[in-house]
C-alpha cells in the first residue's frame, strides 16, 4: 500500500482535497490579500483565480456595510491576538461579483508557517438552506391555516344549526302571515310581513353560502345560472364592499347565461376573487371600483376587474403558485388563488390573470357552457299547493319547528302528527302500522337521531323508507352526506314553506 512520504505528496493530496471541496475555501495573508482560492469559491463569488489572487479580500467579497467591522476586527487580532470570529462558525453575508448578497456560513482558521501568518476561510452558501427553511415555514403556516379552517368548519356547523332553527321559524311565520293578510285591508301589516320575510331569506342565503364554501365534498356539476351565483357572492361579502366604499359594476350579456359546473365551487372562486379585489383596493384613496362581467361564446367567461394597484409582471408569473402571497404577515396564506385555479380546472375550465390591464388587476374565469337540459328552476317557482295530500308524520325536537311544519302542511290539506324524536316516531309508526304517506324528520335529535331512525325504517318498513324527507340545520355533518348518498331528500334549514310542499309533491306517495 503506497504511503505519503514526501512534502510534495502531502501538498498534492491537500490541493486535490481543497479543489474538490463543495464549500468555498479562500486563503488570505496578514494584509488581507488573497493567496489562493478553490473552484467552489470561484463558482460562488464569480471571480476567476487570476482576478482574485493578490486582491484585498474585503474589496472582493465583503459587503459594503460590513467592511469597516472587518477591517477593525483584522487590525485588533493582529495587534492583540483577540478575535471574535476566529475558530468558530458564524452566519453572515458575502457579496457576489455582481453585487448581490449571499447568505453564508463562515469559519476562519489561522495557519502559521515559516513564510508568515495566513488565514483560511471555509465558506458555505446558505441560500438553498434558507429557501428550504422558508418553504418549510410556508408549509407549516399553511398547515396551521388548514387546521384553523377545519376548526372553523366545525364551529360554523354548530353556529349554523343554532341559527337555522330560529330562522326557519321567522321565515315560515312571516310567509304565512303575509299570505293571511294579502288582499285584506291591513296593507301595512302585509308590507311589514313581506319585509320580515325578505330579511329572513337574506339571512338564510348568507348562512347557506357560508355552508357551501365550508362544505367538503366531491365536485357535483350541474347547469347553474351565473348571474344568480355572482349576486349571491356579492351579497356574501356585501359588508366588506360597503364599508370600504367600493362600487360594484355589473355587465351581464344576458339574464340567463348558464354554465355546467359545481355551483358551490364556482362561488368559492368568485368570492375569493372579490375578496382579493377588496384587499387590493384598500391601498388606494380615489374612487374604488370592482367590475364583474359575464359573456358567452365557446365558453362562459366571467371577468373580475378592479382599479387597484394591479399585479406587477414579476409577481404575475408566481401569483398562482401555492403558498405565494403578497399580503402582509398574518393576512393571507397564499393558497386562495392556487386553490381557485384548481377548482376551475376541476370544472373543465380555467382561471387566468389577464395581461395588459390598463389599471388594476383583471382575472378571467372560463367555464363550460350549460348542457342541453333544463336549468334548475328558480326557488320562486316552487310555490303552490302540493300535488297530493295525505297523512304526514313530523319528527323534530324543536317544538316551534314541528308546529310550523304542521301548520304549513295543514293549510295545504295534509293531516299531520308530530313527535319530538326518532324513538317516538318509531313508536307512532308501529301504532299506526306504517299508515303514513310521508315522514318529515329532523336529522339531529336526542334519543334516536334521524340517521338511526332511517336505518330502523329501512329495516322494518322498507316501503315507508322511500317516503322520508330529512330536514337539518347541520348540513356539514357526515351523517347528512351519508343520507344524500342513499337518495333521500335532505332539505337545509331555514326552510321556506314552498320547499317543504315541493319535496312532498316529489315523493308521489302510494295511497
Amino acid at each position: 500500500m503506497p504511503a505519503l512520504t514526501t512534502a510534495e505528496d502531502l501538498a498534492a493530496v491537500y490541493t486535490a482535497v481543497v479543489q474538490s471541496a463543495l464549500d468555498a475555501v479562500i486563503v488570505v495573508d496578514e494584509a488581507g490579500l488573497v493567496v489562493t482560492l478553490n473552484n467552489a469559491a470561484i463558482a460562488m463569488f464569480g471571480y476567476s483565480g487570476e482576478e482574485a489572487v493578490g486582491c484585498d479580500i474585503a474589496a472582493l467579497i465583503v459587503p459594503h456595510h460590513l467592511r469597516s467591522a472587518h477591517a477593525a476586527g483584522m487590525a485588533r487580532y493582529l495587534a492583540t491576538g483577540e478575535g471574535r470570529v476566529l475558530g468558530r462558525p458564524i452566519e453572515m453575508e458575502g457579496m457576489h461579483r455582481d453585487g448581490n448578497l449571499i447568505p453564508v456560513e463562515l469559519a476562519i482558521q489561522e495557519v502559521r508557517t515559516q513564510s508568515g501568518r495566513f488565514f483560511t476561510a471555509n465558506i458555505r452558501d446558505l441560500s438553498q438552506k434558507q429557501l428550504a427553511a422558508a418553504e418549510i415555514d410556508r408549509h407549516r403556516e399553511a398547515l396551521n391555516q388548514t387546521e384553523k379552517l377545519a376548526a372553523f368548519g366545525s364551529l360554523l356547523a354548530g353556529v349554523a344549526h343554532e341559527l337555522n332553527n330560529p330562522l326557519s321559524i321567522v321565515l315560515g311565520q312571516a310567509t304565512m302571515l303575509r299570505e293571511e293578510v294579502e288582499g285584506a285591508s291591513q296593507g301595512s301589516v302585509a308590507y311589514r310581513a313581506e319585509r320580515i320575510e325578505k330579511a329572513a331569506e337574506r339571512c338564510a342565503r348568507i348562512v347557506r353560502s357560508f355552508l357551501a364554501i365550508a362544505r367538503q365534498r366531491k365536485s357535483k356539476r350541474e347547469n347553474v345560472e351565473i348571474a344568480q351565483l355572482i349576486e349571491a357572492s356579492i351579497e356574501l361579502i356585501s359588508y366588506a364592499i360597503q364599508s370600504n366604499g367600493i362600487t360594484v359594476d355589473r355587465a351581464y350579456a344576458g339574464d340567463h347565461i348558464a354554465a355546467y359546473a359545481d355551483p358551490d365551487q364556482v362561488q368559492q372562486i368568485i368570492v375569493n376573487l372579490l375578496v382579493n379585489a377588496c384587499h387590493a383596493l384598500e391601498t388606494i384613496h380615489s374612487q374604488r371600483r370592482i367590475r364583474v362581467s359575464v359573456n358567452t361564446g365557446e365558453t362562459v367567461v366571467i371577468d373580475v376587474e378592479d382599479n387597484g394597484p394591479g399585479v406587477p409582471a414579476a409577481i404575475g408569473k408566481r401569483i398562482f403558485d401555492p403558498f405565494y402571497t403578497t399580503k402582509p404577515q398574518g393576512s393571507g396564506t397564499g393558497i386562495g388563488l392556487s386553490v381557485s385555479r384548481g377548482l376551475a380546472e376541476a370544472q373543465g375550465g380555467q382561471l387566468v390573470l389577464v395581461d395588459g390591464a390598463t389599471s388594476g388587476a383583471h382575472f378571467r374565469l372560463c367555464l363550460p357552457k350549460a348542457r342541453l337540459i333544463d336549468v334548475a328552476a328558480d326557488a320562486s317557482g316552487l310555490s303552490g299547493k302540493a300535488a297530493t295530500t295525505g297523512r304526514v308524520l313530523v319528527i323534530d325536537d324543536e317544538t316551534e319547528i314541528a308546529e310550523l311544519l304542521s301548520e304549513t302542511l295543514g293549510r295545504a290539506g295534509y293531516l299531520t302528527e308530530t313527535v319530538s324524536n326518532g324513538r317516538q316516531g318509531r313508536d307512532r309508526i308501529m301504532a299506526r302500522d306504517g299508515d303514513f304517506d310521508a315522514i318529515i324528520c329532523d336529522l339531529r335529535m336526542p334519543d334516536m337521531d334521524g340517521h338511526s331512525f332511517y336505518q330502523w325504517v329501512s329495516a322494518t318498513k322498507p316501503l315507508l323508507a322511500d317516503r322520508v324527507v330529512f330536514i337539518t340545520g347541520d348540513a356539514l355533518s357526515s351523517r347528512a352526506s351519508d343520507l344524500v348518498l342513499t337518495g333521500r331528500q335532505v332539505l337545509e334549514k331555514p326552510l321556506r314553506p314552498a320547499e317543504i310542499l315541493a319535496a312532498l309533491s316529489a315523493l308521489h306517495p302510494e295511497r
